[in-house]
């Protein structure tokens, strides 16, 4: 499957290049869909022919085209983990509703991240509707239990709810924002409540060395 993979990266790296944009704009409140795409220093509108995933910033040498300024390594790294992230999906699903299902969850964390690393927010939007898209990906995927989905939902929002009032009950201040708490029952009710503990222990490690 070969040629299938090499074809969804390809796509994976377009919906890469749409996360830029969502990343950039919905925590302004702008629109995603309209206008199209303009260099943030002089607002020219990009032509499409720079506006190809990894491979007009290659081409332009990391500069826009009108003004020179520098087009940050952010745009290809988001488009080329979107990418990466599809092909190994698809590699480890083919054809099914989980991998639709996955590639709907994959996209949707790379964009959360790279929001929660700007502004250190989690918006609604992306967290509670993933929580409901989980749930109902749940009931109608037979490869999926809906009830470890809702035992993910519970396990994963309810432990750091507990870890968040322990500390807040012992320090008299909050150590944890209600977006983490909404993350991890978001990542419950896709993956299942068997995945909990493998988040915790690999995000909490992972946080540390960030």
């Amino acid at each position: 499957m070969w040629v299938e993979t090499i074809l969804v990266f390809i796509f994976g790296l377009l919906w890469g290049s749409f996360a830029n944009v969502v990343i950039y704009r919905q925590p302004k409140g702008l629109s995603v869909v309209t206008p199209r795409s303009r260099c943030t220093s002089c607002g020219v509108m990009i032509a499409w022919y720079d506006n190809i995933p990894i491979l007009s910033w290659l081409i332009l040498k990391a500069r826009c085209r009108k003004c020179g300024s520098a087009i940050s390594l952010r745009y290809p790294l988001v488009e080329l983990l979107t990418g990466v992230l599809f092909a190994l999906i698809f590699a480890r699903f083919g054809f099914s509703w989980s991998t639709l299902e996955y590639l709907i969850f994959g996209w949707t964390l790379v964009v959360v991240s790279f929001i929660d690393f700007d502004l250190m927010i989690l918006p609604d939007v992306f967290t509670l509707s993933g929580i409901v898209i989980g749930l109902a990906g749940a009931a109608l995927n037979p490869e999926r239990s809906l009830e470890s989905s809702v035992a993910g939902v519970l396990m994963g929002g309810g432990f750091l709810w507990l870890v968040a009032y322990i500390y807040l009950l012992f320090r008299g201040e909050e150590g944890m924002g209600g977006g983490d708490i909404k993350l991890l029952a978001w990542i419950g009710a896709v993956l299942g409540w068997t995945s909990v503990p493998f988040v915790v222990m690999v995000s909490s490690l992972l946080g540390s060395l960030v």
